[in-house]
């Protein structure tokens, strides 16, 4: 105490700074190992947590509660689990490809000589401690590969949102919880194409290095069209759900122009899936572009001003087609872009070719092997059953969505055991086909009748011309033949 009071004293500030300098070079080059500080705040004086110390905080969880002393506990997202991290002053060891680092975690004392908004605890930091023999191991590789899982745990913990865009000012989406059940095991579906599909969306999501191989966006479009009730939301939230993806439900009425339609891309993260449902509703999309050009060059500037104004929202097909594909498609990436439709015919070309819409899949009428899924579903019903055979020759003979399959199947009461609910599902069937007969009877008796009007008006005509020819000119007389 005394040496140290007097060398605070006789020895001149600028003289202990050189003094320290050379004392903290000589410690350095004895001390052998290398230390790597991650800060909780990105920068000094403002609230804002470094993402490098949240992912490297996730990592460390998995190893905190079996090493540390003390921990801390905070909630889960879900609020129904704690994640538990070490606390201050604390230290955990971990091993890669095996070499052994050290990670610590601290505080920065606060400075007493400045006004801060921010008390001393939330100044903490982890620092990670290695052999110098290892730098380039730990600095090359080690720290990605924590970034990276600490990234994957997040992911996996983390409760995944549906977004919908706002009109008007303030923030551009607004999000609730996803918790929508459908999985690919409940989907009523072939299981081969079923598989084909699952194969595709997990190969997508593991080939980010490819992507950037052949010189690609990493996204993927989607296209799924079908009759009403055939499951495309259904699948949707199956695809969000095998992927743990967030859903932006983008409702291409309520953007102003082209330019918010950018934003809102910007907006969004990746792991995502930009959702378009029914864009044949949803503007002007169609296939019909050169008979729109030619109606517009008939209206005058006053109509055109009147429509615009009408229609509120000028988002345009070239401004959609960059949406999907353009320079700014390529923001965030791991991302699919999906539309719907049930008529696809009505879509102009140049929106579902294959590189904007990748895979088109069709969501047809329920077959029998959509129905056993259902049924197990539904029932707890497989294959074998006494009603399977005649259900299966019923839906060969109608066109029946998942959704009456479905219905049908669903208990009514807690009397209704599976055998009640499959004469249900019989019964429907054969009303549907004898429906379906009735209409295209009928059908067939307005085209016979549409036949028969077009043919009784050949033969007026051909009348009318007949009795006109029975008078010619002569001298600019006409004389009958008669």
């Amino acid at each position: 105490m005394f040496t140290w009071t007097m060398y605070q004293n006789y020895f001149p500030h600028e003289l202990r700074g050189h003094i320290r300098k050379y004392t903290d070079k000589l410690v350095n080059y004895f001390y052998p190992y290398i230390d790597i500080t991650f800060y909780e705040l990105e920068t000094e004086g403002w609230f804002e947590r470094s993402k490098a110390y949240v992912t490297i905080e996730r990592y460390l969880s998995k190893n905190s509660s079996t090493q540390a002393n003390r921990l801390k506990a905070n909630a889960a997202k879900n609020g129904q689990s704690v994640v538990l991290t070490m606390d201050d002053h604390e230290e955990i060891t971990d091993e890669y490809k095996g070499v052994k680092v050290k990670w610590i975690s601290s505080q920065k004392p606060a400075n007493r000589q400045t006004i801060s908004l921010y008390r001393e605890d939330e100044k903490r930091y982890f620092k990670l401690q290695f052999h110098k023999k290892n730098r380039d191991l730990i600095t090359n590789s080690y720290v990605k590969y924590v970034l990276d899982e600490g990234k994957a745990i997040s992911v996996k913990e983390r409760q995944r949102k549906l977004y919908t865009n706002n009109k008007g000012g303030g923030r551009m989406w607004s999000g609730v919880v996803f918790e929508h059940p459908s999985t690919f095991d409940t989907l009523a579906m072939d299981p081969k194409k079923k598989q084909e599909i699952m194969d595709d969306l997990e190969t997508f999501s593991k080939s980010k290095d490819y992507y950037a191989k052949i010189g690609k966006a990493w996204k993927r479009g989607f296209l799924l069209y079908g009759p009403p009730g055939t499951g495309k939301s259904s699948m949707i939230a199956a695809m969000a759900n095998l992927l743990k993806y967030d859903i932006y439900d983008l409702e291409l009425t309520s953007v102003k122009d082209n330019t918010e339609l950018r934003k809102l891309l910007i907006d969004t993260t990746g792991k995502s899936m930009i959702v378009i449902e029914d864009i044949d509703c949803s503007l002007e999309l169609t296939g019909q572009r050169e008979k729109k050009k030619k109606e517009d060059k008939d209206k005058n500037e006053e109509d055109a001003v009147k429509e615009k104004i009408k229609k509120g929202g000028e988002v345009t097909l070239s401004g959609l087609l960059n949406f999907i594909d353009g320079l700014w498609s390529a923001i965030g990436g791991e991302r699919l872009v999906i539309f719907t439709t049930n008529y696809m015919e009505k879509l102009d070309p140049a929106l579902i070719r294959r590189g904007r819409m990748d895979k088109h899949i069709v969501l047809s009428y329920c077959c029998f092997e959509s129905f056993k899924v259902l049924a197990h579903n539904y029932l707890d019903v497989v294959e074998p059953h006494v009603h399977f055979p005649e259900i299966r020759r019923l839906l060969e003979e109608t066109n029946t969505t998942p959704a009456d399959i479905a219905e049908n199947l669903m208990p009514k009461s807690s009397k209704e055991n599976a055998d009640t609910c499959l004469e249900r599902l019989i019964k429907a069937l054969e009303i549907a086909k004898e429906e379906a007969k009735l209409k295209a009877e009928e059908e067939e008796k307005a085209k016979a009748a549409e036949k028969d009007n077009g043919a009784t008006e050949e033969v007026k005509n051909a009348d009318g011309v007949n009795k006109k020819d029975n008078g010619v000119k002569e001298n600019g007389d006409v004389i009958s033949k008669g």
